[in-house]
């Protein structure tokens, strides 16, 4: 992630040490706050020392985040061994949610020094060459997907789009499903080492990667056909995307297939994609120019029975802000 500042201030430190003494758990709400601007000034470094600092006072919440912040490279190096110490510390101290991942983590026979190897162990099956498909089977185990969709299910709210004319986001007819998007702040070591694992089937840095969302589809709920990249010609995707990046690639993880109905179409080359609990799914957005690529127009149409569940990730060209 690009670094908002070389270091954190030590006066800021001292100041909020100074107030928060002996308060290990209002230093985390603070130094969790700054790490993304949330009712703060957008200060990452210093939100990150103020969580290590709780984290050394005890506070099992503030090594939830330092396993976290490890695993993403937020505020310092990124270290699986240092991400797994953390968590394991925060199970020590009586953190539920770290226990729960740290399981999960075991169940797949994970260890700090066999995370490099398993982010790269995936092997894709290409579909298409251009635009380029490739899918990528078991990419995440059934008990992780179920515990995405058990994250998710308390954040979900209605799905925006990007608003060409206005700028920023809006509801419109033409998407309504619903969403849960996790910034650093509500995602976790395990989501993060997913994350990197997408990263690595899709060959972009980690930093490129936007916030991961969590898709919840209902039967007849739909995306109308879109694309995923920035047209350049429209003047406030013009500007996203010089601050930005082009959205260049998108991988999609269906963490659920007992539904029918539901696949991603794309209507211009006549492909229909439906995965299996699990899989993977990643696709370019953009020709070998950079240009955003029109045969990937496409659509999430609707379940006919049950509900859909998936994964999303969007990756740039561009390291992206800590949010």
């Amino acid at each position: 992630m690009p670094p908002a500042a070389s270091g954190p201030d030590p006066e800021f430190q001292a100041l909020v040490r100074s107030r928060y003494a002996g308060n290990p758990q209002a230093m985390t709400e603070l130094g969790a706050r700054l790490l993304v601007g949330r009712e703060a000034p957008h200060a990452p470094i210093d939100g990150a020392a103020l969580i290590a600092d709780a984290a050394q006072q005890g506070h099992p919440a503030a090594w939830r985040y330092v396993a976290a912040l490890a695993a993403s490279g937020v505020g310092r190096q990124q270290s699986w061994v240092d991400a797994f110490a953390a968590i394991e510390r925060a199970v020590a101290l009586g953190d539920a949610p770290s226990a729960r991942q740290l399981e999960l983590l075991r169940e797949m026979g994970l260890e700090a020094n066999e995370v490099r190897s398993w982010l790269t162990s995936s092997t894709p099956h290409v579909l298409r060459d251009s635009p380029r498909f490739a899918t990528y089977a078991g990419f995440l185990t059934p008990s992780v997907c179920a515990y995405l969709i058990e994250r998710a299910l308390p954040k979900l709210v209605p799905a925006q789009v990007n608003d060409a004319r206005g700028g920023g986001l809006k509801r419109d007819p033409m998407r309504t499903n619903t969403t849960a998007v996790f910034s650093i702040l509500d995602g976790d070591f395990l989501l993060q080492l997913v994350r990197a694992r997408m990263a690595a089937a899709a060959a972009v840095p980690f930093d490129a990667l936007e916030p991961a969302e969590i898709l919840h589809y209902s039967v007849g709920e739909t995306y109308k056909p879109h694309v995923d990249f920035f047209h350049a010609s429209l003047p406030n995707f013009a500007e996203e995307m010089r601050q930005k990046g082009q959205r260049i690639k998108t991988c999609l993880v269906y963490l659920n297939d007992d539904f029918e109905g539901g696949e991603t179409e794309f209507p211009k080359i006549g492909v229909r994609f439906r995965g299996r609990i699990g899989e993977a799914f990643v696709f370019e957005n953009v020709q070998a120019n950079g240009v955003g690529d029109m045969n990937t127009v496409h659509t999430g149409l609707p379940p006919i029975r049950g509900e859909k569940w998936l994964l999303s990730q969007w990756m740039r060209s561009k390291a992206q802000r800590i949010a």
